[in-house]
């Protein structure tokens, strides 16, 4: 072999490893660094004595830090030589509610998908559209399916828990899910979060296979919503 064209094949073939290198890092790094967006626990330290009936038609709305509406994930990634936690999260909600005679006999949340956010644009991009497809799947829901007693709930902008029953949808796929939610009337809203235990499995969600790392089966839903009367 021509010994002036050696060094040229031995830089493009180092080029191209390189390059290559450098486009799987651009597609795994961004997806599986940082912990993410995490929705948070309601939070009552600025709460004040409800000034409206429990009852009545209620409806989600932005709310007021720290408690503005959100619902998220958090699950384990893990790597070769390493676990940790990742989260992600949305304020793209609607829902509604309704109350008679303090019981809950009506509820549902829908959840824009597309608008999940991480802390990573690479990453958001592929939540999305490799392990939600959101494309196919734009909106996950909850839809209560029990009445809920909600006559314990105080109105001195103290929190209370209460056990909730409803269809969680997510990819399509339904599944019945029971979680104590903490709920806390404060001035003329109504918060409450709470955090579900799931299995991405039973939702449809896979790893897609171009990840290095894999997602563990258990994960969580955390879910933090204010109300306002309709």
């Amino acid at each position: 072999m021509d010994r002036k064209r050696k060094p040229l094949i031995i830089g493009t073939v180092a080029a191209v490893i390189l390059l290559a290198t450098f486009a799987v890092a651009t597609v795994l790094i961004p997806v599986f660094q940082g912990p993410g967006v995490k929705t948070g626990e309601l939070d009552p330290r600025n709460a004040t004595a409800a000034t409206t009936e429990i009852d009545g038609a209620w409806k989600v709305v932005y709310g007021d830090a720290p408690n503005i509406s959100s619902v998220g994930f958090t699950f384990k990634e893990l790597l070769p030589s390493d676990a940790r936690t990742t989260s992600g999260s949305t304020r793209g909600i609607r829902g509604n509610a309704t109350i008679s005679d303090a019981t809950l006999t009506s509820g549902r949340i829908e959840v824009d998908m597309t608008s999940l956010s991480t802390d990573t644009e690479r990453r958001d991009i592929n939540v999305r559209q490799k392990i939600f497809e959101t494309d196919s799947y734009p909106s996950a829901n909850f839809e209560v399916t029990e009445n809920v007693d909600l006559s314990n709930i105080p109105d001195d902008a103290t929190v209370a828990e209460v056990t909730v029953t409803g269809d969680l949808t997510i990819k399509g796929k339904t599944n019945t899910v029971t979680s104590q939610y903490k709920v806390l009337r404060d001035g003329n809203k109504l918060t409450l979060s709470t955090t579900i235990p799931i299995n991405r499995l039973d939702f449809g969600v896979e790893t897609p296979e171009f990840v290095a790392a894999k997602i563990a089966e258990d994960g969580e839903l955390n879910i933090l919503i204010t109300m306002m009367k309709d």
